[in-house]
């Protein structure tokens, strides 16, 4: 971490708004970049910029200093970005009310998907065997993995949010997947 950072990240910590200021500025254009690749709306990119800076100031406190401060405030502005997403993913349906069509209110046919307990029982231990198996990885593997495949994101989203080479990301992606592999592997 830049003493610059270190100062500004202490003097934030202690309330000064100067402090606070200064970073919000120093980082601002970064963040907006990172959002604006994952929304694609300039509207809803500004706003997650101060939703990341809330987030960001609120939790400062837990922030480590051995990892850099750039890109600690990344990867909550990709998450941000990314939880924003999937919100607007989020469409429901009315049952009570149903939609108009052009003849009138049009009848909506619900699947039965009835519960079946030893399915979803089984869907259960699978998802808790693989998070298990993903919470074993050491951390750089552990990261990667969950970008990629949690949050969907590229490999160039991913060294960038991690301000690692691309390369970088790659294998460690590929070493994370082989130690998933044998980490499933029955009778493990």
């Amino acid at each position: 971490m830049s003493d610059d950072d270190r100062i500004l990240i202490e003097g934030a910590l202690k309330g000064d708004q100067s402090a606070f200021k200064a970073l919000m500025e120093r980082y601002r254009l970064a963040i907006f970049h990172i959002v604006m690749k994952i929304v694609r709306d300039k509207e809803a990119s500004d706003d997650l910029v101060q939703e990341t800076f809330m987030k960001a100031f609120s939790s400062l406190a837990t922030y480590r200093s051995e990892y850099k401060f750039s890109t600690w405030l990344y990867r909550i502005a990709a998450n941000s970005a990314i939880d924003h997403l999937r919100k607007q993913r989020i469409k429901t349906l009315s049952l009570d009310s149903p939609p108009e069509g052009i003849d009138g209110p049009m009848d909506i046919e619900v699947a039965d998907e009835s519960f079946n307990p030893e399915k979803d029982l089984e869907e259960r231990e699978r998802r808790i065997s693989i998070n298990d198996a993903i919470d074993s990885l050491p951390e750089k593997y552990r990261v990667v993995i969950m970008y990629r495949h949690r949050d969907d994101k590229s490999y160039e989203e991913i060294a960038e949010a991690l301000s690692i080479p691309i390369g970088t990301v790659k294998a460690r992606i590929f070493r994370a997947r082989e130690l998933l592999k044998k980490k499933l592997r029955p009778g493990h």
